[in-house]
């Protein structure tokens, strides 16, 4: 039912279910897709590649704060204060769960939900929703309390799965309508909202066909050495609808039905 019914306790509820298939996977602690070129040769290779992109979006190394909403476990948070070590992070998560089990001596971790985000107005200069904010119900309440918060010549950036306008039926994505555990937002959809809360999108990037394909492939290609890792904390049923799920989603991105989107966006200065 969590998958159904997707409110904000169902979403908790499966990521503390199936976060580690990620890490049993990957052998990191990130929780996104990835960004692919020819040079990734591995998950957590790619999952850096998109923290990296999503941070020079964000023009990080200009920031002083960092707001990082839906932080999961910390992973990008963890990488960009590597990366960036004077910015103040504060991380976002309503999942308390994956909040306590996350270790970090120089990252805010704050259990908050994305429609209340606890800081003054105009008190932070960077926002970042990398690939979280498909879970937020409503979307407009996050980017107004975004707008809110964010100072007038700071920078918003979000990074999102997305589906194509030309699907009549959410069922034509098969299985996957079901494993992706998230709202299905079209590109349109969220530029839309993004203009009508007050903000101007400086750039936006469609990555989606660098992003499900390739992991699609590495699975498949490596999946005897992956599903003995993911069967020593699942069952082989689990393992066989997270196959048939990646195999449905290189599918749906060959032929345009799914996307991946970040957008970098800025204050309408009155």
């Amino acid at each position: 039912m969590w998958t159904f019914r997707r409110n904000e306790n169902d979403v908790v509820n499966l990521y503390d279910s199936l976060s580690p298939i990620m890490q049993l996977s990957t052998g990191g602690d990130m929780l996104n897709f990835g960004l692919w070129d020819t040079s990734t040769k591995t998950p957590l290779d790619a999952q850096e590649r998109l923290c990296d992109t999503v941070g020079k979006l964000a023009n990080l190394s200009e920031a002083v704060s960092l707001v990082d909403v839906g932080s999961g476990i910390l992973g990008p948070a963890k990488k960009w204060h590597s990366d960036y070590p004077n910015l103040d992070i504060s991380s976002i998560n309503i999942n308390f769960n994956q909040l306590r089990s996350s270790k970090s001596n120089f990252i805010q971790k704050l259990n908050s939900t994305s429609r209340f985000l606890p800081f003054v107005t105009n008190s932070v200069d960077r926002i970042i929703a990398l690939e979280s904010a498909q879970h937020f119900k409503p979307l407009d309440d996050f980017l107004l309390e975004s707008k809110r918060i964010l100072d007038q010549d700071g920078i918003f950036v979000i990074a999102i799965p997305t589906v194509s306008k030309g699907i009549s039926n959410i069922r034509d994505l098969g299985i996957l309508t079901f494993t992706w555990s998230s709202e299905h937002y079209t590109s349109e959809l969220i530029s839309s909202k993004i203009k009508e809360s007050g903000f101007n999108i400086l750039d936006s990037q469609h990555i989606g066909h660098n992003v499900y394909i390739p992991l699609a492939n590495y699975y498949l290609k490596h999946r005897k050495y992956l599903q003995a890792r993911i069967k020593t904390k699942y069952s082989s049923s689990t393992e066989k609808i997270l196959f048939e799920s990646l195999k449905k989603m290189k599918h749906a991105s060959e032929l345009d039905l799914i996307d991946y989107i970040m957008f970098k966006c800025t204050q309408v200065r009155h």
